[in-house]
């Protein structure tokens, strides 16, 4: 019996790889195709979207998500890798951190800003991956890149650190942005610890730990934990086609919709999920020109 497509959200712990979880997945499922959903630091835990079958074909979707992590920015001590795995690069005087400096701070680093990554990460420059450089004492050159940073919260206040609640877009490095506040305060910082409780649509009610995954395969109750594939894009606006219309959507042929009065035209380019009239959920459709919805990804039913 062919194992069912969906995901498994994974509440990844600390000390361990993305990569690891996926492994995971693949010897409980014995499913090949399978991918997780914005890479976590090994010393970062929380929300790990891990895709099966044909829900990877639905990752590309969830980037447009905003994520959201609760992170301890430590004052008072820079590392090479802007967080507590790297080795000591300065010390500063931790006292330059309060509340007020802290919160003063924020503004600049909210909305749309230039961060550089961190020379320690998974960014590739001619192939080959930065940290490589950075282990080999290679010199580069870090350019920055435009990320948004759509709000930064103070959860708490205890000398040296503080906890933060960032919720960010795509490509956004909390490392960097941990090192970029002692930086400014001339004090240095880092990462201390970093948990994800939002990613792609899914928050950490929707979380499993890979030992009570481990645990539901051994009963033989695994689907238990699995969430349907249409979860990834619950985001988007919903079409329903009946039987015809489903067969062209399953044959990858343009269907027309009409929109309930009151609903706004689609924009260009603009995608929806589409289910049939039993409510399977068939795919993800985009608009093109003239009226036209373009079957741009099509789930083979079960």
């Amino acid at each position: 019996m062919t194992f069912p497509s969906g995901f498994f959200v994974i509440d990844k712990p600390s000390g361990v790889t993305s990569f690891s979880m996926v492994s995971l997945v693949r010897r409980l499922t014995g499913v090949r195709r399978v991918g997780h959903a914005g890479t976590l630091d090994p010393l970062a835990t929380g929300v790990l979207p891990v895709a099966v079958g044909q829900a990877a074909r639905l990752i590309e979707y969830m980037d447009a998500e905003s994520k959201t992590y609760v992170a301890r920015v430590r004052f008072g001590a820079a590392t090479d890798t802007y967080d507590a795995e790297g080795a000591l690069t300065a010390n500063g005087d931790a006292a330059l951190a309060t509340p007020a400096t802290i919160a003063a701070l924020l503004p600049a680093f909210t909305g749309d800003i230039d961060q550089i990554p961190p020379a320690y990460s998974a960014i590739k420059l001619a192939g080959k991956p930065l940290y490589k450089y950075a282990r080999a004492g290679e010199p580069v050159n870090l350019t920055a890149r435009r990320v948004h940073i759509e709000r930064i919260t103070v959860l708490g206040f205890e000398v040296p650190d503080t906890e933060l609640e960032v919720v960010c877009g795509k490509g956004t490095y909390i490392r960097s942005l941990a090192h970029d506040l002692g930086q400014r305060l001339g004090c240095g910082s880092h990462l201390a610890a970093l948990r994800r409780t939002a990613s792609g649509g899914f928050g950490i009610e929707d979380t499993v730990t890979p030992e009570a995954l481990s645990r539901l395969a051994e009963e033989g109750r695994l689907e238990d934990a699995l969430l349907a594939p249409d979860r990834a894009v619950e985001r988007l606006r919903a079409a329903i086609v009946g039987g015809e219309h489903a067969g062209d959507v399953a044959a990858g042929r343009n269907v027309s919709l009409a929109l309930v009065p009151g609903v706004p035209e689609a924009g260009a380019s603009e995608i929806c999920r589409v289910y049939d009239v039993a409510g399977c959920f068939l795919g993800v459709l985009e608009a093109r020109a003239g009226g036209a919805w373009h079957p741009a990804k099509v789930l083979a039913r079960a």
